[in-house]
């Protein structure tokens, strides 16, 4: 799998093979904090998702970052381990492409030492289909993509339940595939990872696909999906995040203050105006 689809960078464009040879970090080696240089502009090497949260990044980095005193380095990749991955490593001074759910099952299986920051947006999650309009049309014995990733495998089973399609058993923690109760349209649920549910699309009655990817095929979730989660009080808001070791840095944080911003909302609203991706807060 590539590493980096792209690198977008405010200015200049970052190497991606500079980036995985070097395992180097804007703070310094091995991931150290990272500091103003002598004209007092702290440099920050993100990680994130292209769209919506490189975009996100990009309206910071041209219209915010300069007047606080940061120069951003945006890094993109196309899966949901690389960003952690690079971050522990010191490759990244913060990542932002993720939600709680995800986060917390990241740093309990792999032991990433991290924290975060409050949510910034939320991509509503989607069930698409070429084939019918409404989920009630999905055929019986109907084949269902659905994400490999047990951060958002949960989402999707209930995501699925709230169609109605299916029936959840009540458990202690969250849903997997074993928890299904009821399946009246004995759909089969095939497992795929989440950034080849797109192009699996043609292959499936249905798929459920994460927002930033349903984005990146140029499909809107509000306007093309044929069952959309609810936004309300929805527990998936995107975030920065940054090792434990950084917390307290005054960069990173002033990163956060602008991702929270007045001009960052209105951004989001403008960018994805019929709620294809929502403001967090």
């Amino acid at each position: 799998m590539n590493r980096t689809l792209r690198t977008l960078r405010a200015g200049a464009v970052l190497s991606a093979t500079a980036l995985v040879m070097t395992g180097c970090s804007t703070g310094g080696d091995g991931g150290e904090a990272p500091v103003a240089d002598e004209n007092g502009v702290t440099t920050l090497r993100v990680g994130a998702s292209p769209v919506p949260h490189g975009e996100i990044l990009q309206f910071v980095a041209d219209e915010l970052a300069a007047d606080a005193g940061l120069e951003l380095d945006i890094v993109t990749f196309d899966d949901y381990v690389l960003p952690n991955t690079a971050l522990a490593e010191g490759d990244l001074d913060a990542n932002y492409f993720q939600h709680l759910p995800y986060f917390e099952s990241q740093v309990a299986d792999q032991g990433f030492e991290f924290d975060h920051f409050e949510g910034v947006h939320i991509e509503p999650y989607g069930i698409y289909s070429d084939t019918v309009e409404s989920v009630e049309d999905l055929p019986q014995g109907g084949v269902v993509g659905i994400t490999n990733d047990p951060g958002n495998q949960a989402r999707a089973l209930e995501l699925l339940e709230a169609s109605g399609v299916i029936t959840l058993a009540e458990t202690d923690g969250d849903p997997t595939l074993f928890d299904i109760a009821e399946n009246p349209k004995e759909l089969e649920l095939v497992e795929t990872a989440p950034e080849q549910l797109p192009r699996a699309l043609q292959d499936v009655d249905a798929a459920i696909i994460n927002g930033n990817y349903a984005l990146e095929a140029d499909l809107n979730p509000a306007e093309d999906s044929i069952f959309l989660e609810s936004g309300d009080e929805n527990p998936y808001a995107n975030f920065l995040a940054f090792r434990t070791e950084d917390e307290g840095n005054e960069a990173i944080a002033t990163l956060d203050e602008l991702l929270h911003s007045d001009e960052v909302r209105a951004f989001i609203e403008e960018r994805w105006p019929a709620g294809e991706v929502l403001p967090a807060f």
